[in-house]
């Protein structure tokens, strides 16, 4: 659908990267309205030359993001300009960066208020600290407030502080104080991936603490170590390395340990001989639909046995266990000469 382009809005995220998104005179797309739609970067929208006032085409992918797709070039008006992006940080004020084969703008100043509110949303979320009743609007109260500078100041609050806050009860807040003393006690890889390192996520995360068990031990740790880790990359390493060096991270992760935060693998760590069984030390790619057991069934069950499950085939994979409508994968398991089981053969060997 098409629709008139009112400005453009610009928001800083936790890495720093400054994203552009189209604000638009409401208009119904597939089902819903919608006044906002995403731009992606400065270079799309020179490439597509979008400007503000311009009547823009809309549509949603995969029927759920919107997205500006093109400008109607006869219904520009003439006072239209072609749209630039700010030399500056919106919010802090610091001169933006494009880091080398990077088509995103960076705020690299760690002291940027938007970097550090979006950095405590991820450490609280539920992938990470999970930590109950502390939402967006609570973590944008309690830095406006100067209650917390960082993710550290979360664990020194009081429920005399808090029953200061809109809409924040006695209860609410004795919960909340209660919800982040509990997250204290969390493994690992939970603080890992919610401190918010560039490239870890959540799996990355699990693996390197299952790896290395403690924060002091992963912070001693090389490139040239971490690099020999199944799944961990050269970007990976060298993002892991630069972030533990630097002195401010240093800093916050004593500060989180003086109040009691929890920097230990809890989890199993999975230690069997290769060749003891049939999956030990080997890499297996899962495809297909299974019938008797689901995918993450499957999965654990072979990690159990020392096995590492991924999602891709390439020249290091062992074996390809194929359920039934196994498509590209399987063909690209055969073309490479890779063994291939069926979901019998599977069960037959896990039993």
């Amino acid at each position: 659908v098409t629709t008139k382009l009112l400005d453009i809005e610009l928001t800083v995220g936790r890495t720093g990267v400054v994203t552009p998104t189209a604000i638009l005179a409401p208009v119904l797309v597939a089902g819903t309205t919608v006044g906002r739609a995403s731009l992606h970067n400065e270079d799309l929208i020179r490439e597509k030359d979008i400007r503000i006032g311009d009547t823009v085409i809309v549509r949603k992918a995969g029927d759920i993001i919107p997205q500006v797709v093109g400008v109607v070039l006869e219904q520009r008006p003439e006072d239209a300009v072609p749209y630039a992006m700010p030399s500056h940080c919106p919010v802090c004020g610091e001169e933006l960066v494009r880091l080398e084969s990077d088509v995103a703008l960076r705020c690299v100043n760690p002291l940027c208020p938007a970097q550090i509110a979006e950095g405590v949303k991820h450490f609280v979320s539920r992938n990470a600290m999970n930590i109950d009743g502390l939402g967006e609007k609570v973590v944008e109260q309690l830095l406006r407030e100067n209650y917390i500078k960082d993710v550290a100041d979360l664990y020194t609050l009081k429920v005399e502080q808090l029953v200061k806050l809109e809409r924040m009860g006695q209860k609410s807040a004795t919960n909340l104080v209660e919800a982040i003393e509990k997250s204290k006690d969390n493994s690992l890889e939970r603080v890992l991936f919610g401190l918010g390192i560039r490239h870890v996520g959540e799996k990355a995360a699990k693996i390197l603490s299952e790896q290395y068990e403690t924060i002091d031990a992963l912070m001693a740790a090389s490139e040239a170590e971490l690099t020999q880790i199944y799944e961990i990359g050269d970007k990976m390493a060298e993002s892991v390395v630069t972030y533990f060096s630097n002195e401010e991270t240093k800093s916050l992760i004593a500060r989180l340990k003086e109040v009691g935060v929890n920097f230990t693998y809890k989890g199993k760590k999975v230690q069997v001989e290769a060749g003891a069984n049939a999956f030990a030390g080997k890499t297996i790619v899962l495809t297909g639909k299974l019938e008797q057991l689901t995918r993450n069934e499957a999965k654990e069950k072979i990690e159990a046995l020392g096995g590492i499950v991924t999602g891709s085939v390439s020249k290091k994979t062992d074996l390809v266990i194929a359920g039934t409508d196994a498509g590209s994968k399987l063909t690209k398991a055969q073309d490479l000469g890779i063994e291939v089981w069926d979901e019998n053969r599977l069960i037959e060997q896990l039993s």
